[in-house]
């Protein structure tokens, strides 16, 4: 890489840290999850500090709610009873909402919970900084993607403490040092890649394990595996959140001394 390369890269990775810094930072990011309640554990359906009687029926969640439980549905009052479907879109576009937190329909492999977005949690009023490695073009290698013939899922363990189902594509190699490596990664909707990682730094120097997102790979598998754009993971911001763990093979016996490594609160 050229020296106008490598510098418009460091631009470039600039950048991308402050959208990210600003992103996680943002009303509805990350760090303003307060919590997630799994309905099966509120069997009469009434959860503490969450307005509302919430009840999974089939493949939807019932709401039924009172004056007293001031909550607006599609941004008028609501009272009455709703079925809902999983959210897809943004937090801040959540049907159901009480003031300004906005309460989130989850599913997953048929359990389902409700998730509480708060612009004023603790954590969100702490968070001070993204820490973070400074753009190292060394850290930017070129990889090959291998996909599977047919998809895999693994089961591995979540920050919840549950085991779920990983759902797998292939794997990239790539080499650091002159030494090859694989990661397993997921495809994607749009072709591009993620992988859950861990590496010698984890736990010790970075947070216990990190994200990394390649972008789709070329037609002959060529992809850039950049570790500068390392990511960490949702449950870094919020206990809440049930990030899968690396999957086996998937914990490099390198430290990578770069991209996202913690959070920073002041």
């Amino acid at each position: 890489m050229s020296t106008d390369a490598q510098q418009q890269a460091a631009r470039d990775w600039d950048h991308w840290h402050q959208e990210r810094t600003a992103t996680v930072a943002a009303p509805y990011g990350p760090l303003s999850l307060t919590g997630t309640h799994w309905l099966s554990d509120y069997p009469e359906g009434r959860i503490p500090a969450v307005p509302g009687q919430w009840r999974e029926d089939g493949d939807e969640v019932v709401l039924t709610a009172g004056p007293e439980d001031a909550l607006s549905v599609d941004n008028k009052p609501f009272t009455g009873q709703v079925r809902l479907a999983a959210d897809r879109g943004r937090i801040e576009d959540s049907r159901v909402a009480h003031g300004e937190r906005r309460l989130v329909v989850l599913s997953r492999e048929g359990l389902w919970a409700v998730r509480d977005f708060d612009p004023d949690s603790p954590a969100r009023r702490a968070f001070r900084a993204i820490e973070a490695t400074p753009y190292d073009p060394g850290w930017a290698v070129p990889g090959a993607f291998r996909p599977y013939t047919t998809s895999r899922t693994v089961r591995v363990e979540n920050a919840d403490g549950v085991e779920r189902g990983l759902g797998l594509g292939g794997e990239i190699a790539f080499e650091l040092a002159g030494v090859e490596h694989t990661l397993q990664v997921a495809v994607e909707d749009d072709g591009s890649l993620w992988a859950v990682f861990a590496d010698a730094t984890s736990g010790n120097t970075s947070y216990r394990f990190r994200f990394l997102r390649p972008a789709a790979p070329d037609a002959d598998g060529t992809v850039t595996v950049d570790f500068n754009r390392a990511l960490l993971p949702p449950c870094a911001f919020a206990d809440h959140f049930i990030c899968p763990f690396p999957p086996p093979g998937n914990t490099l016996p390198v430290p990578v001394e770069a991209g996202e490594r913690n959070r920073t609160d002041g």
